[in-house]
């Protein structure tokens, strides 16, 4: 079989699968990013992170964030899609919405999560540099996608380390053999200890975490890949 060689495109994808944390997507992997689409600026965003608008926040900004008056932005939160400044305006005529010469041609992504734009990508070039095109617009899709997929990730890892700091080791014990289907006897007898401790424990477990059964417990702990480990 012949080897596959692995595309740029593809190289960005395991470098957003690899990243640890927000902060290597938002600045390490996206300056990858700004490089394969040739752009001159580029930033990963997020909706609860814009800067509040008021009488002081300057025009240009003011303009950049208002639905009404950038169609681009409008397009992205309207479809949830990628979009670029000829999806939407007749060529040229976004270089008389933003005077910004790096910024003479625009394209943005959709950041998702649980059905929820949160956040977008956004790419520019000069514009004196060639416009983006379908390609482009294909490719960034690809990338949301990615980036969607591994910031839910990464949030959840955070979820799950919080809520482990929060069990002791004897709880998550307990826990992994209430997911396993034992009852309170057969988990002291694994453990070694009495089946009043077991539900002792449970007790405090079902308070921790406030749920009122096993079954709610398992569930709540079950979504967070990574809490209850093998032990």
């Amino acid at each position: 079989m012949e080897s596959v060689t692995t595309t740029p495109l593809q190289q960005l994808f395991q470098a957003i699968a690899q990243a640890q944390d927000a902060y290597v997507l938002r600045q390490h992997v996206m300056e990858q990013v700004g490089q394969y689409f040739a752009a001159k600026r580029w930033r990963l965003w997020f909706l609860d992170q814009l800067p509040a608008m008021d009488d002081q926040t300057p025009k240009l900004l003011r303009q950049a964030l208002s639905l009404d008056y950038n169609p681009v932005l409008r397009y992205l939160v309207q479809r949830h899609a990628v979009v670029h400044d000829e999806t939407v305006l007749p060529p040229g005529a976004w270089q008389t919405l933003c005077p910004r010469a790096d910024h003479g041609h625009v394209m943005v992504g959709p950041i998702i999560r649980n059905g929820q734009l949160i956040g977008g990508v956004a790419v520019t070039r000069h514009r004196d540099d060639p416009a983006f095109h379908a390609d482009n617009l294909a490719d960034l899709s690809a990338l949301c996608l990615h980036l969607s997929i591994r910031l839910a990730d990464l949030q959840s890892q955070t979820i799950a380390t919080r809520e482990r700091s929060r069990l002791t080791p004897r709880e998550i014990q307990i826990a992994e053999r209430v997911a396993q289907g034992l009852t309170n006897r057969e988990i002291g007898a694994d453990l070694w200890i009495t089946e009043n401790s077991v539900k002792q424990a449970l007790k405090r477990l079902f308070s921790k975490l406030d749920v009122s059964s096993r079954a709610e417990m398992v569930a709540q702990l079950s979504g967070h890949p990574g809490l209850m480990g093998s032990s």
